[in-house]
């Protein structure tokens, strides 16, 4: 039996009506690469996944919850799978442009995925005209999951399996004819005979992971106590920290990789993570100043870390492993090259706090959280608002595959990414990388952004900004 595990199953309990917790990677193609100049029609597309639909699990299995979440769900086998449930298809009205995109792209991230079903669902979208610095005659194929199967990483090998590394169809990953393990749903005298007995044990199981991890918890303490003495994070009051609405609103703006690369050349040892939390916080800085709303403490981002160990066999496997740090992203500095400076030093510090306690005594410490707890806990945080309490906004940087990639012939030549929002946290910027480009792309809500393509405005003046002082650090040595 596959059973969600805690950190999983906390998706789950942090959905509200207003917020769906689930992700939609959205990829675009050009059709102009297929073989013979065809045309590439929907029922193709149709027949390409159900062919691949072997290559994960997650395609044909639904959760099967506990009754009064008394356990955490199962992922189970749907017996009633309808591969043309899950796949849609739409078209652009005239003239098909940039705006018309990002509002159907927002319309579909913002609907729910059908918790009885598999949860994901794709959409197909023609009609594509007038994307700028796309081709004519685009089409784009967005996929949502919820966030209870996948994590950033899980999505990117989730996404693997169904493209190719040519346009003759050798896939990118080979082909395993082997079907995947069946997942029967479990009787109810299972179900509940398992509750009783992790919901018994999960005293042992703390207490065990707790004395195990005695030295590190000792050793992060004293850390902790230490940093605490020495720089609180201030986490100032914004109108991203505002109840989010069911309103949701995208936009994205995309970069040559190789710049950032270059950037990250003028402070040693920095990262395109740190180059990429640069140019948000000089974006937040001008959007803020705009409004007359710039707050005299630095902006707090939240990041999300990917735990998987590349040499694992579990490390391209689905659902969540994730930790994260929290950053200041110095919206209190002018200078774009003094911000990337500190933001460099500040991360560095967060990892080796981080590093004072596991990702793994973590994940020990919540396999005995029993499921009634946790639902009750994460209720409880949401609607206390303590995100807010915690961060201004979230920053994922997401790296993809660095070379074309096909799909029924047509090659991918953009992609982006639609998140989560939760109460008390209403922005979120997301840097998938593709190809030799990175996308910076804003969820948020008509709301709290209402004029989101000014923000975009400002993550490309934040870019040039810093390219600029660079160059001119660069003209002085």
């Amino acid at each position: 039996m596959n059973q969600l595990s805690p950190q999983d199953a906390q998706f789950l309990y942090m959905e509200t009506e207003d917020n769906h917790i689930q992700v939609t990677a959205v990829a675009v193609f050009d059709p102009s690469t297929v073989p013979g100049g065809k045309t590439v029609r929907f029922k193709q597309i149709l027949a390409h996944i159900e062919r691949r639909l072997h290559m994960s699990p997650l395609y044909r299995r639904r959760l099967e919850r506990v009754p009064f979440e008394l356990d955490f769900p199962y992922w189970v086998d749907d017996e009633n799978f309808d591969l043309e449930y899950h796949v849609q298809h739409s078209r652009l009205p005239k003239p098909g442009d940039w705006r018309q995109f990002c509002i159907h792209l927002s319309r579909f991230h913002a609907r729910p995925l059908d918790m009885s079903r598999p949860l994901w669902e794709m959409l197909v979208i023609e009609g594509l005209d007038r994307l700028e610095s796309l081709p004519s005659g685009c089409y784009a194929i967005a996929t949502k999951l919820h966030h209870a199967a996948v994590d950033g990483a899980s999505i990117v090998n989730f996404y693997r399996g169904l493209v190719d590394l040519d346009t003759k169809g050798t896939p990118v990953v080979p082909l395993d004819t082997s079907e995947p393990a069946r997942s029967p749903a479990p009787g109810l005298v299972n179900m509940t005979g398992r509750a009783v007995f992790n919901a018994l044990r999960s005293p042992i199981g703390i207490t065990d992971a707790v004395m195990r991890s005695a030295p590190a918890l000792y050793r992060w303490a004293q850390q902790g106590l230490t940093a605490q003495r020495q720089s609180s994070i201030a986490v100032p009051d914004t109108r991203f920290n505002c109840n989010s609405s069911p309103h949701k609103m995208f936009d994205a703006t995309t970069f040559e990789l190789e710049e950032l690369k270059k950037i990250k050349q003028a402070v040693p040892g920095s990262t395109i993570n740190d180059v990429v939390l640069c140019i948000c916080g000089g974006a937040l800085r001008k959007y803020l100043m705009r409004h007359k709303e710039l707050p005299a403490e630095s902006l707090v981002a939240w990041v999300p870390i990917n735990a998987r160990p590349g040499t694992s066999k579990d490390s391209n496997g689905a659902g969540n492993k994730i930790t994260s740090m929290t950053t200041r992203v110095f919206t209190n500095v002018s200078n774009p090259l003094s911000r990337l400076r500190q933001i460099h030093t500040s991360t560095q510090k967060s990892k080796a706090a981080k590093s004072g306690i596991s990702a793994r005594l973590m994940t020990d410490l919540s396999q005995h959280v029993p499921a009634a707890t946790l639902v009750t806990a994460g209720r409880l945080v949401l609607r206390a608002g303590v995100a807010a309490n915690i961060c201004n906004l979230f920053i994922s940087n997401v790296p993809g595959p660095q070379i074309p990639v096909y799909m029924n012939g047509a090659r991918q030549v953009a992609t982006y990414g639609i998140a989560p929002l939760v109460d008390g946290m209403g922005l979120f910027i997301a840097t998938p990388s593709y190809d030799g480009k990175i996308s910076f792309n804003v969820t948020s809500t008509r709301e709290t952004l209402p004029d989101i393509h000014f923000f975009i405005e400002c993550i490309e003046a934040s870019l040039d900004a810093l390219r600029k002082a660079v160059a001119r650090e660069a003209a002085r040595t």
